[in-house]
């Protein structure tokens, strides 16, 4: 006995795979550049180069130890590297300004007589750029692989420096243009787009609308012109990965062609990878889509020549592939989710399979993937978008078994739809039925009861580490298991009262875009709007603030628009400075240049300029400016999503979110 706990002290707290190594390195090097150069750097940031090297290292083993570090920080400079060509290239190219633009739609939305279009190849005055375009083209019969022609105004996309512009770095969208006219020239010869435009139409042409819509989103991915409460209500319910093309549906048909070519044997893993990296062609490489291909092919692969396949190994190599190619994708909310989704199954799916092992076989292996799953994705979710299903664990229970059906349905009669054309209104009625059982469903119960109103802060990454320490993959006995899940818990618990609570003084947070304040003291919550729209604002709410309001402020040079957003926020007061007829009949607006909400003070300077009093403190805020007028605390447009705290004469800048 004393041996083998000899023996077992002398292995790493995790066993050392060298690929997972390859791709923490390089995503951390990403991560330090993105801090570096846009700033929000902290020494915190840096604890991650002594957890997981340190867990892997054997007592006294310089070798190794030296090994294990040098890898990373060899990966790590390869990560900053590429992500820094990257985005020198995003910012190379033409300035912005007036040009003739000939383009490819690569991806489409129509909605309200307009398509929103991705553009790819495009040639601005003649000259072919690197990058993609967004644009809003006036007429609805804009299809995925038309070349489209139009003369107007171009803008740059900046350097990110909020979640918006984050995702058009991430997606390499240089240029953005809203032409008042645009002609299609012609179609591409690419087969990917030409069957994506053909399923929309085909599907819209024999389906209603809305039906058509889920259709087109289920199978593509592009849910833009779903309806907006379906949408809300899908995300709520935690089903929103149902229209994300994500490894559930590239799973679903690798695994089906796997059945059908059940002769080929061992070779039949080839034509599921084809037809997988087909979909998800016709998908636009989607970033989820292209891991579950990698670690899909990886698994037929290992089979095939009879080796063990490692989840782990299979995962890392997938995320270094992506990283190497596409750097920019470690921004992005679908690689978060994506790699975050794989990698709880990996650390807990075994474990919970065996604490659910009294249970049916079919309940207890969906419990333990879907409990693995929400474990490492929970401050991913909770923090990208200020909510957290609680009715995702019942709903998937629910639907994932019925996706295989669902999707393959929607999928094979779209495909013979488009090859028996007369009989497609009655070979997509099939899947239209199920559809619109969907759609009563989500029309007719309510599921807007979400975790929300506040932020984990520091707590989000203290979750996940505690993921990872508390998980099969790190060696340690019961008890040292035990002391370092409550200490892990308390931290939590600590990290999210600091980042939530107010207990004195007076907290100022600041949209990410820096066009809403909230103003928090132990009493009252104000927010104060400045060209904020109710979608900003309430995203906003949701990750910080989830009860009523105290008043909203509008303090912006569109009194009317703003006073007509804060009447849809849940705010006992509205306060503006010049009055005007609103027609609001259920909500009073006072009109005043200065006035009191509980222990604080405004006065509005100018239509956009606020002093905020608190005690013997003032804050001043205008984000349309940048320079204080002598405040203690001034807030302008360079704040966007930074926290500050008043407190007894002092100033604390607490966080850049």
């Amino acid at each position: 006995m004393s041996t083998k706990k000899e023996a077992d002290a002398q292995k790493p707290r995790i066993n050392l795979r060298p690929i997972l190594y390859f791709a923490l390195g390089s995503a951390f090097g990403i991560f330090l550049y993105m801090k570096i150069r846009f700033g929000g750097l902290r020494i915190s940031d840096f604890l991650f180069l002594l957890l997981i090297p340190m867990l892997s290292l054997r007592p006294v083993s310089l070798k190794r130890t030296a090994a294990v570090f040098l890898c990373l920080v060899v990966f790590a400079g390869t990560g900053a590297l590429a992500i820094h060509c990257y985005a020198q290239n995003f910012i190379s190219g033409k300035p912005q300004g007036v040009y003739e633009v000939t383009a490819v739609v690569s991806t489409f939305t129509v909605k309200e007589g307009c398509t929103h279009a991705t553009l790819t190849r495009v040639s601005l005055g003649g000259d072919r750029v690197s990058g993609k375009m967004t644009v809003r083209i006036p007429r609805e019969d804009v299809r995925a692989g038309d070349r489209v022609a139009f003369t107007g105004e171009i803008s740059r996309s900046p350097l990110p420096d909020d979640s918006y512009g984050e995702y058009l770095f991430a997606n390499d969208i240089r240029y953005s243009a809203e032409p008042e006219e645009a002609e299609i020239t012609g179609r591409s010869g690419d087969p990917f787009l030409k069957l994506n435009a053909a399923l929309y139409d085909v599907l819209h042409d024999n389906m209603e609308r809305d039906e058509a819509d889920v259709a087109y989103a289920l199978l593509t991915g592009n849910s833009g012109g779903m309806d907006e409460g379906l949408l809300q209500a899908v995300r709520y319910g935690g089903i929103a990965h149902v229209f994300a093309v994500s490894g559930l549906h590239i799973g679903i048909l690798f695994s089906a062609v796997m059945i059908v070519c059940k002769r080929l044997g061992k070779y039949r893993f080839v034509p599921a990878c084809a037809l997988s990296l087909c979909y998800c062609a016709v998908c636009a490489f989607t970033v989820s889509s292209v891991r579950a291909v990698i670690m899909s092919s990886a698994l037929g692969l290992y089979r095939a020549i009879g080796r063990k396949h490692d989840f782990l190994n299979s995962i890392s190599f997938a995320a270094l592939l992506v990283l190497t190619f596409l750097p920019a994708q470690f921004l992005s909310a679908g690689f978060r989710l994506s790699f975050g989704a794989c990698l709880g199954l990996a650390l807990y799916s075994v474990p919970l399979s065996r604490a659910f092992r009294k249970l049916p076989k079919f309940l207890g292996n969906y419990l333990s993937a879907n409990l693995s799953v929400q474990l490492f994705t929970f401050p991913v979710l909770f923090e990208t978008f200020g909510y957290f299903s609680v009715w995702g664990t019942l709903l998937n229970f629910v639907l994932i078994p019925l996706m295989p059906v669902l999707f393959l349905g929607v999928l094979s009669c779209g495909l013979l739809a488009l090859i028996v054309s007369p009989a497609a209104a009655f070979l997509l009625s099939f899947p239209g039925g199920m559809l619109s059982l969907l759609l009563f469903v989500f029309s007719a119960a309510d599921f807007s009861f979400v975790l929300t109103g506040f932020s984990l802060g520091a707590g989000g990454t203290v979750w996940l580490v505690a993921s990872v320490l508390l998980s099969e993959k790190v060696r340690f006995s019961w008890k040292p298991r035990a002391v370092l899940a409550a200490g892990l818990a308390v931290l939590f618990a600590l990290c999210v009262f600091v980042r939530n609570a107010v207990v004195c003084g007076c907290k100022f947070t600041v949209e990410e875009y820096g066009r809403a304040v909230l103003v928090q003291t132990g009493g009252e919550r104000v927010l104060i709007l400045n060209g904020a729209s109710l979608d900003s604002c309430e995203r906003f709410l949701n990750r910080n603030y989830g009860g009523t309001l105290s008043a909203v402020v509008v303090a912006g040079e569109d009194e009317f628009a703003e006073i007509g957003i804060a009447a849809f926020l849940p705010a006992e007061e509205i306060y503006a400075r010049e009055e005007i007829f609103t027609g609001l009949q259920e909500t009073e607006v006072k009109f005043a240049e200065e006035f009191t909400v509980g222990e604080l003070g405004f006065r509005f300077e100018s239509a956009t300029k606020l002093a905020v009093f608190y005690g013997e403190l003032v804050a001043e805020i205008d984000l349309n400016f940048s320079a204080a007028l002598g405040a203690d605390l001034f807030i302008g447009a360079d704040s966007f999503g930074c926290t500050y705290y008043l407190n007894g004469g002092n100033v604390y800048k607490l966080l850049w979110e």
